[in-house]
């Protein structure tokens, strides 16, 4: 027998319906869209170049406009929708793409008049049942990659449009709470199991028993995609502990379990210290750091079977003194003239 509905499926309808709306809205009536979901005073924290912007008309203006306006039949379509509560709020976190023919150039990024997947992770803080504040992290290096730029060294892993969860669906349906609270207990684990790294050796972190044999990583551009614990490892894991060994996380403003689905995220989630080189092919540069990051892992028979990575690299790479959106520019024809 099914689960009633709770409160949070009806934010996660609610959200999933309103979200998906406001994507494919005319200019005209975008506005009364986002009122449909969002509060009036919403606190949006958005990936680089947006950033935070406070009040609606901001969050429009900021970032749904320059977006939306950039894609002709622009829509969202949602992979995961997951709901739960976290330090008393209620949260509902989706994970899918934008999509529409890129023919408006966006924040600086030129216009290829080709189909574009815009692939995002966001977390939505639900209060009077309206989005009273949003984290969402929009993949603006891949948007640069599928308009023909690439600004950084090549990927370690394989770069490509995240696919949908395999064997469950978004998550929309009632779970009992038992099943999201294992799932939730199993990434936690995995996440201890994270922070035993000793400095020296992979084998301090005893993560296998966590994962399925052939889990699939999805990270963000720039790094790839890996399947299993020694693909992990070679793509993300050894580059990032060797760039990032006193890395510290788990500050997260939501940790959710949703039937098979966990959600995590921060602002920043991870903090550390850029001194070691060749992550992404940059030399150490000994400053500090915060990772704008979440993760979204699909749990299967007791083991973690899929991780997407929303991470905002342009504002992490920002931070180690490089500005994608200035070599960009510099690319297009307006470099830098002055010190």
């Amino acid at each position: 027998m099914a689960n009633p509905a709770s409160d949070g499926d009806i934010a996660k309808r609610m959200v999933d319906a309103g979200l998906r709306q406001l994507a494919a809205a005319p200019p005209e009536a975008r506005a009364a869209a986002a009122a449909e979901i969002f509060a009036a005073d919403c606190r949006f924290h958005i990936s680089h170049p947006f950033n935070d912007l406070v009040g609606l008309d901001a969050g429009l203006d900021g970032f749904f406009t320059p977006l939306l306006g950039s894609l002709w039949h622009a829509a969202r379509t949602h992979a995961i929708v997951a709901s739960g509560s976290f330090e008393g709020a209620q949260f509902v976190t989706v994970m899918g793409h934008y999509h529409g023919t890129f023919t408006g150039d966006c924040v600086g990024i030129p216009a290829s008049h080709k189909p574009v997947w815009i692939r995002f992770g966001e977390i939505h803080r639900i209060e009077s049942g309206r989005i009273a504040e949003s984290w969402m992290l929009p993949d603006m290096l891949d948007l640069i990659r599928q308009a023909g730029l690439w600004p950084l060294a090549p990927s370690l892993g394989a770069e490509h449009q995240w696919p949908a969860p395999g064997g469950n669906a978004r998550a929309l349906e009632s779970t009992a709470p038992e099943a999201g609270h294992a799932s939730l207990t199993l990434v936690r684990a995995m996440h201890e199991a994270l922070g035993t790294f000793d400095g020296k050796t992979l084998e301090s972190m005893d993560l296998a028993p966590f994962w399925t044999p052939d889990f699939a990583w999805y990270g963000p551009a720039g790094i790839g995609t890996a399947f299993g614990l020694d693909g992990f490892r070679t793509v993300h894991q050894i580059p990032f502990l060797i760039a990032f060994p006193d890395r510290r996380g788990g500050q997260h403003v939501t940790r959710i379990g949703d039937g098979d689905f966990v959600v995590t995220g921060g602002w920043p989630s991870v903090t550390a210290t850029h001194s070691g080189d060749g992550w992404l092919g940059m030399p150490a540069t000994g400053r500090p750091v915060g990772m704008r990051v979440m993760d979204f892992y699909r749990c299967e028979n007791g083991l973690i079977a899929e991780n997407w990575v929303p991470l905002d690299i342009i504002h992490l790479l920002l931070q180690m003194g490089y500005d994608v959106f200035a070599r960009i520019a510099h690319l297009r024809g307006n470099p830098r003239t002055t010190l």
